[in-house]
């Protein structure tokens, strides 16, 4: 074929080819509109299908997801109550305190946590200092929480009260002996004082509360006081301290008094007594339970709604029932068992305190050899 030729016939082939792929690219575009030519039903069905979709993804908004250091036995039927009252879901994470902040601070924008829920304004205000929480506004927390169970800066709030106080085998000591907790630190106790470690927040708290009443110098001689008195090592927790005071190991102790009620819930006889201290000066020391809404958190609005639930005189009326903890609004009926123990004066002193003074009394309880 000459040159010529070939040219004329590419000439003729290049308008067959764009007139076939116009064609084609038409009939595309048919049945493309086929596909989306739907029934009336069909588009119903389309549209049901959305709902359904948006209806379970605003249920999973609802739901809100703890970081707690609480017992799980404790806490759980109370949220168990919430998710039934209210239809949201709770994500329960348990945990120390410790390695739940830690954990946190690791997840950052991304942690699942909305809500921190743990035990000592201690703990609730390190998680505040470390920005873990986020402030919040809520009438219904200023109404049913006194302010001194409320962090200033509103990154927490107190949920409950637990009463740490002296407890005794009446056995042997009369309650006319008994005053403060500086008094246990007199010769008198010598040999005959149980302790818990200094290494729990809670005694951190307590010496806390003693250096913004008595100073650091006089703090720090009962310290000294209450390790010459030792009848024996510390104990891990304070059921085992108060079951030793049961058995004759020790005459007295100090000791949340929640444990206390949970003893006497299994065995009534208990033979040991509560003792209110401090009545004639500052009032009885009292520590929180509490929580937060994490800085990060992703439903932050679901988790303050919980906080305030649990406010309420109905979440209130559990935490004294079946916590045995007192109930940090006040007016609420207290349990029976909690009653019987009689009234006593509560310390007035704002718990962010226990925060701020917290490193000082852990260094006080070391220099003095209180392990």
């Amino acid at each position: 074929m000459s040159l010529q030729a070939l040219n004329d016939s590419v000439a003729v082939s290049q308008p067959i080819k764009t007139t076939l792929s116009v064609a084609m690219f038409s009939m595309m575009l048919g049945l493309v509109g086929c596909n989306q030519s739907q029934t009336p039903e069909q588009t119903a069905e389309g549209e049901a299908s959305t709902t359904e979709t948006e209806a379970a993804t605003a249920n999973s908004d609802q739901s809100v997801t703890i970081y707690s250091s609480r017992n799980e036995q404790l806490i759980k039927p109370l949220l168990d109550r919430y998710t039934e009252e209210t239809g949201v879901e709770i994500e329960l994470v348990t945990d120390k305190t410790g390695p739940l902040m830690a954990r946190l601070q690791a997840e950052g924008d991304n942690t699942p946590a909305d809500m921190l829920l743990t035990v000592d304004a201690g703990n609730l205000w390190q998680a505040g200092e470390q920005g873990l929480l986020q402030p919040i506004a809520s009438e219904t927390l200023n109404t049913n929480v006194p302010a001194k169970y409320r962090d200033p800066a509103g990154n927490w709030t107190g949920l409950s009260l637990r009463a740490r106080t002296i407890f005794y085998d009446p056995s042997k000591v009369d309650a006319e002996e008994l005053s403060t907790y500086a008094d246990l630190a007199d010769p008198k106790w010598k040999g005959k004082l149980c302790l818990r470690t200094s290494k729990k927040v809670y005694n951190q708290s307590l010496v806390a509360s003693m250096i913004e009443h008595l100073g650091p110098e006089r703090t720090e001689e009962v310290i000294r006081g209450w390790v010459d008195n030792l009848a024996t090592d510390v104990f891990s927790d304070d059921t085992s301290m108060l079951e030793a005071i049961a058995a004759g190991q020790c005459e007295v102790g100090i000791a949340n008094s929640y444990y206390y009620g949970r003893i006497l819930d299994e065995n009534p006889d208990f033979p040991v007594e509560i003792f209110w201290a401090n009545q004639d000066t500052t009032g009885t020391h009292v520590n929180i339970s509490g929580a937060g809404v994490v800085a990060a958190a992703d439903n932050p609005d679901g988790a303050l709604k919980l906080m305030e639930w649990l406010s309420s005189d109905e979440a209130q009326g559990i935490y004294a029932s079946s916590d045995k903890e007192y109930p940090v609004k006040q007016g609420v009926d207290e349990s029976e068992m909690l009653r019987s123990w009689g009234s006593f004066k509560q310390d007035d002193i704002n718990v962010q305190k226990f925060g701020s003074l917290q490193t000082q009394a852990i260094q006080m309880m070391d220099k003095a050899g209180y392990k």
